[in-house]
């Protein structure tokens, strides 16, 4: 009776487990009653008929990642390089996932290999190293394409890693050094070219600048000689206007003789003491002579009309 009941339990239990059926989010169920396809279960909460309604495929509907094994592409140009990626895809259609292709994961990952080898020959080495965004771009697109009948959405494409071989990298590091040896003769070359510029600029400034003080410097001193013989040609003007007053006034001409006379003979002692030998015109040996010289000179200065007191 135990064994019996223990039967029955277990055999409920299987009945319920085919019987009830729930979905989880973000998956979805293959139907089948009796081995023919019967719909697509969206997630929630289902009752089969059991032992006639089964589910033969579960698919995933959320974004699954593949990664892609490294192999050897050839570029080119010839040159043997290994790559290797991953790729990101998902299912839109559980329908054609389950019945267009036995096992579209593996069927992904080789024809993304296969595009990859592909897209990878039509480039040289170095156009390969700089133009990763590109290569991914096309292996999305043809991956794509060719999936679209399984179901399946290629969302992107990465490559991880491109390994050339050995010499080729010590070659490409060889390139890289003479490249950068070059730049820097370049820049160097260019900063001594900068510098000579400079400095021929800066010689010609200051050439200029020297050559406008110069000229400021001359301008000012014509200006200030000018000024000075202004000064002293209107100062004589003034002295002999103020002497030739004076002249006309009372004593004037006694003065004026007296004062060219004493300033004649300052002169004269001046010569006289700081020479040995001093040679004098005849007409100076008379001392009589020379005063009367002087009064004569004194006596045709000019009027200017006043008469004496």
């Amino acid at each position: 009776m135990g064994v019996t009941f223990i039967i029955i339990f277990v055999l409920a239990i299987f009945i319920i487990q085919k019987t009830i059926i729930i979905v989880p989010e973000q998956s979805e169920y293959i139907k089948e009653r009796l081995g023919v396809f019967q719909g697509v279960l969206k997630p929630g909460f289902y009752f089969l008929v059991p032992f006639i309604d089964q589910i033969h495929y579960r698919q995933n509907l959320k974004e699954q990642t593949i990664d892609i094994d490294p192999q050897v592409c050839i570029t080119k140009d010839n040159v043997s390089v290994e790559v290797d990626g991953v790729l990101y895809m998902k299912v839109i259609d559980s329908e054609k996932a389950s019945y267009g292709i036995d096992n579209f994961m593996l069927a992904t990952s080789q024809l993304a290999q296969t595009t990859l080898r592909s897209e990878i020959g039509k480039l040289v080495l170095d156009n390969l190293l700089s133009e990763r965004e590109e290569i991914n771009a096309n292996v999305v697109s043809n991956i794509d394409r060719a999936t679209d009948p399984w179901g399946i959405k290629v969302t992107r494409y990465e490559i991880r890693n491109i390994t050339p071989p050995k010499q080729i990298l010590l070659e490409m590091e060889n390139q890289m050094k003479s490249e950068r040896e070059r730049r820097a003769e370049i820049t160097i070359s260019q900063g001594e070219k900068e510098s000579l510029v400079n400095k021929s600029i800066g010689e010609k400034q200051e050439s200029i600048n020297i050559s406008e003080g110069e000229k400021i410097r001359l301008v000012n001193e014509s200006e200030g000689r000018a000024k000075e013989i202004e000064l002293i040609s209107n100062a004589t003007a003034k002295g002999l206007h103020l002497i030739s007053e004076a002249i006309n006034k009372k004593g004037g001409k006694e003065a004026v003789s007296l004062q060219i006379t004493q300033e004649y003979l300052d002169a004269l002692g001046s010569i006289l003491k700081t020479s040995k030998t001093t040679v004098v015109p005849e007409t100076l040996a008379n001392i009589g002579g020379v005063f009367e010289g002087l009064s004569r000179i004194t006596t045709k200065l000019p009027h200017t009309g006043q008469g004496e007191e």
